[in-house]
C-alpha cells in the first residue's frame, strides 16, 4: 500500500492479463496497484510491485488482501458472491458490487433479470433435468437448443450445441449438479460487442459498437466500429448497454456481446462487467483505454473519451502455436509495420492458448485488417513471410 498522500489503492482479485493491462494503465494515474494473483508467475503478478498470492475463494484471503484498499475491482468474475457481500458489509468498496456482478456470475439470473427490465434475449427456458428438453425444444420453436451452464463457463467452455436429447445427454451437462440454461439458436449475421463504463456517481460513456468475429467460442478478431452497421442500431446497442450499466447498477467497465440477427434485431447475448477482450481495440485506437476508463469508474474519477483515434481499428488475438519465441517474430512484424502495436502478456505459450494481441489503425479497413492478420499469424508460426 502506497504511503504517498492522496494516492489511491486499487486492489484488483485475479492476476491475468486484464489485471496486467489494467497495472499500465493505473501507472499513468499513479495508482497504487495491488494483484491477489492465482500463481507468482501469472501475467499481472510478473509486472505489478504489489502482489499476494492467494485463494479468491477463501473468505480470510479476501479479507487480508483488500485491507488498505479504497476500491476493489476484478479480472474474473468467478469470486463467490456470498464473499462479496461479506466485504461489501465490513465497508469494503467492491465495485462492481455483488449484487450488480451477480448478473455477470449467473447466466439464468442473467437471463431473468433482462426479460424483466424488457431487454431484447435469446428465448430461453431452465430444463430441470433431460425429461424435460423436447417440451423445451418446442417452446424455443425447435432443435437445435444452446445449452450453457448457468455458471464457470467462459471462452466457449459450458456451452454446448445440441441437436436432439440424446446430443444433450452426451454432454453430460446435466450429471454436473449446476443449473443449465437453454436458449434458441439464434440465427445472427454477426456478433457485436458494446463496451460501457459507469463511475458510482452515475457518469456513463460508451465506445463505438464493435464486430467481433469468433471461432470455437474464443475470440479471434475485432473491428471497431463495426463495418457496415447502421448507426440507428449502433445506438440502439449502445442505448442497451447503457441501460443495462443503469438499471444493475454496474459501476466499472460493462461488455455487452450482441447478436445482430439477419432480421436486423439486437439481442443480447452475454454481460461481462470488467475489461474485456473486444475493448483490447481502445488501448491503441482510442482516446481512452477500456482499462484506464475501469480504473477511474472504480474510483469515481471523471471518465475519459471513448472516441476512436482512427476511422479503423482491428484487433487481432495471438492464440498459442507450434512457435514458443514470440520476440523472435517481433523483428519481422514491426520491421514491416512500424505502426503495428504488439501486446504479450507474459504467458506460456500453448495451443489455443491467449498470449498477446496486435492491433492496426488506418484509413482502409482491407489494409488495416491485412496488416493485423498477417502479423498474428507470423507470431504464432501459421505463416513465415
Amino acid at each position: 500500500m502506497s504511503n504517498l498522500v492522496g494516492v489511491p489503492t486499487v486492489g484488483m482479485i485475479g492476476g491475468g492479463q486484464l489485471a496486467r493491462m489494467t497495472h499500465q494503465a493505473g501507472i499513468a494515474l499513479g495508482v497504487t496497484f495491488r494483484v491477489l494473483a492465482e500463481g507468482p508467475e501469472v501475467s499481472a503478478a510478473q509486472v505489478a510491485r504489489h502482489v499476494t498470492v492467494g485463494d479468491y475463494r477463501d473468505l480470510r484471503t479476501l479479507r487480508d488482501f483488500v485491507a488498505g484498499c479504497d476500491a476493489v475491482t476484478f479480472d474474473h468474475e468467478h469470486v463467490p458472491t456470498d464473499h462479496l457481500h461479506q466485504l461489501v458489509d465490513a465497508g469494503v468498496a467492491v465495485r462492481p458490487g455483488p449484487h450488480a456482478l451477480l448478473y455477470a456470475q449467473d447466466k439464468g439470473a442473467m437471463r431473468e433479470r433482462l426479460t424483466a427490465l424488457g431487454v431484447p434475449c435469446p428465448r430461453h427456458a431452465t430444463p430441470k433435468g433431460l425429461a424435460d428438453l423436447e417440451y423445451v425444444a418446442a417452446e424455443l420453436g425447435g432443435w437445435p437448443l444452446v445449452l450453457k451452464t448457468t455458471r464457470g463457463g467462459y471462452d466457449g467452455k459450458g456451452v454446448w450445441v445440441v441437436e436432439d436429447a440424446r446430443a444433450a445427454e452426451e454432454t453430460g451437462v446435466f450429471d454436473a449438479g449446476i443449473p443449465v440454461l437453454a436458449e434458441e439458436r439464434v440465427d445472427y449475421a454477426r456478433e457485436l460487442s458494446a463496451l460501457v463504463a459507469r463511475s458510482p456517481s452515475g457518469q456513463a460513456i460508451a465506445y463505438p459498437v464493435v464486430e467481433s468475429v469468433q471461432r470455437a467460442g474464443i475470440c479471434h478478431e475485432v473491428i471497431a466500429p463495426a463495418p457496415g452497421l447502421p448507426e440507428e442500431l449502433a445506438v440502439h446497442a449502445q442505448g442497451i448497454a447503457l441501460r443495462i450499466a443503469g438499471e444493475l447498477d454496474v459501476v466499472g467497465l460493462l461488455a455487452v456481446e450482441l447478436f445482430e440477427t439477419r432480421d436486423g434485431r439486437i439481442l443480447v447475448n452475454e454481460l461481462a462487467m470488467r475489461p474485456h477482450n473486444t475493448g483490447h481495440w481502445s488501448i491503441d485506437g482510442a482516446v481512452t483505454s477500456q482499462f484506464e476508463n475501469h480504473l477511474r469508474a472504480v474510483l469515481d474519477l471523471p471518465l475519459g473519451s471513448p472516441q476512436a483515434r482512427a476511422p479503423w481499428t482491428v484487433m487481432v488475438n495471438i492464440l498459442g502455436g507450434d512457435y514458443p519465441d514470440m520476440h523472435r517474430g517481433l523483428l519481422h512484424c514491426q520491421a514491416r509495420d512500424p505502426a503495428l502495436r504488439v501486446h504479450l502478456y507474459g504467458k506460456e505459450v500453448r495451443p489455443g492458448r491467449k498470449i498477446g494481441h496486435v492491433t492496426t489503425f488506418g484509413d482502409d479497413l482491407d489494409d488495416v485488417r491485412a496488416r493485423a492478420r498477417h502479423a498474428a499469424a507470423y507470431l504464432t508460426g501459421e505463416i513465415d513471410e
